[in-house]
């Protein structure tokens, strides 16, 4: 008989993983990107080059550049934040990451107890809430426009928070292609948040993982280089331009709150050959590669949001994007997405559930995001014309008469 495992779990383990069995036909679902527009010919030449070059120096922990991760690719790091988003930092206040998800739990982990408080945007990050949530933090949502998190209520909740005795660790935000809204948030608009944390002292995480991603070519200056002093924390990576599975980001902070993190880092360092392949990479071709990402990702919005129109009519709302790889979908209050989430799945179309991506879940039960990162212009056409009949099926929507309303 085998061991029961179940007695001896820690109380940490408070959920089930259910077996991978693969992905379905149509995946509008996680951050996976365009399979062709991975540069694996580029790439492979970088790991051979690199292999025999630098190699060696795989045997020593951290190689030449210690713990905060490989030097040349840090470098690169200062280079790319100065040139696209204004940040001007040395290579000491950067620290490579295995994906941004790292960075996001070593924020955590040096800033927040059990009981503190986060504000961050309403609709937002589903890892984000769910490891508030698992860290025992309260987080409040703040409202947010087509331009991104309102000053007016974020103010609001600061001075609640100051009148109730409260201070939040941190404001948590996606200012440039937010997920999952997509909205970019004006310059003038991240002034006034900056100005209101100096106002009540407190410190801004500044996630800007799709940034390099608005179809224009042209994004504001990061919250951080508009910053004098030093309160923004910074992360971003490269799963979004070149390949999510590379597992490479990175955090820009003072060293004043580097050092702390650091030894809360204990993996002993993350990946070396990804960060050596990437900074053999990059220098030389990341401009370009992401030039070319832009109109494409760009029509596969298109089609996204065109075959909404075909297919759901009126019955859906959305903002068209200005970036990213997802949208975010309002449909019919009677449509509760939890639900079409499962029966979708069964005919071989994923979902994410707005309930799933939002801080008040239950009152978002009728929202979805979309992810065309991944799936070709004829998969999103097909995928979203059978969630159209799925939907129908369950919920009644879109209204029919005879054939599908075309919107």
């Amino acid at each position: 008989m085998a061991f029961e495992f179940g007695s001896v779990l820690s109380t940490a383990a408070t959920g089930k993983a259910a077996r991978f069995s693969g992905y379905p036909p149509y995946h509008f679902v996680g951050g996976n990107i365009d399979e062709p527009s991975v540069p694996v010919e580029a790439l492979g030449d970088a790991v051979r080059k690199v292999i025999r070059d630098q190699g060696h120096a795989m045997a020593k922990y951290g190689m030449d550049s210690g713990p905060q991760g490989h030097l040349p690719l840090r470098e690169f790091v200062c280079d790319c934040l100065k040139k696209r988003t204004g940040i001007d930092v040395t290579p000491h206040e950067v620290l490579l990451t295995s994906g941004s998800l790292q960075a996001l739990d070593l924020v955590n982990k040096v800033l927040l107890n059990k009981g503190d408080v986060v504000l961050l945007e309403a609709a937002n990050y589903s890892g984000a809430l769910s490891r508030l949530d698992a860290l025992g933090v309260d987080y409040i949502g703040i409202d947010l426009d087509q331009d991104g998190m309102r000053m007016d209520v974020l103010e609001r909740s600061l001075s609640d928070l100051a009148a109730s005795g409260r201070k939040p660790k941190f404001i948590y935000t996606i200012p440039t292609v937010q997920n999952p809204t997509g909205s970019v948030m004006p310059v003038e608009r991240r002034r006034e948040m900056l100005a209101l944390a100096k106002t009540y002292d407190v410190p801004i995480f500044e996630d800007d993982c799709y940034a390099d991603l608005v179809f224009t070519g042209v994004r504001p200056p990061a919250i951080h280089a508009l910053d004098d002093d030093q309160r923004v924390i910074y992360c971003g990576t490269f799963s979004k331009t070149i390949a999510p599975a590379l597992r490479v980001g990175y955090l820009v902070a003072p060293w004043q709150l580097l050092s702390s993190i650091l030894p809360l880092k204990t993996d002993a360092g993350s990946g070396a050959l990804e960060q050596m392949v990437l900074a053999e990479y990059l220098p030389a071709n990341f401009d370009t590669h992401v030039s070319d990402l832009l109109p494409m990702l760009k029509a596969k919005a298109d089609a996204l949001c065109d075959s909404l129109d075909e297919h759901f009519g009126d019955c859906v709302d959305y903002d068209r994007p200005v970036g990213g790889i997802y949208l975010w979908v309002s449909l019919p209050e009677n449509v509760d997405t939890d639900r079409l989430y499962q029966v979708a799945l069964e005919q071989g179309v994923e979902i994410n559930p707005g309930s799933q991506w939002t801080v008040d879940g239950d009152a978002n039960k009728h929202r979805m995001r979309l992810c065309f990162g991944h799936p070709s212009i004829d998969n999103i056409r097909t995928g979203v014309a059978k969630l159209a009949d799925v939907c129908f099926e369950e919920f009644g929507v879109p209204v029919r008469s005879g054939n599908v309303e075309r919107g």
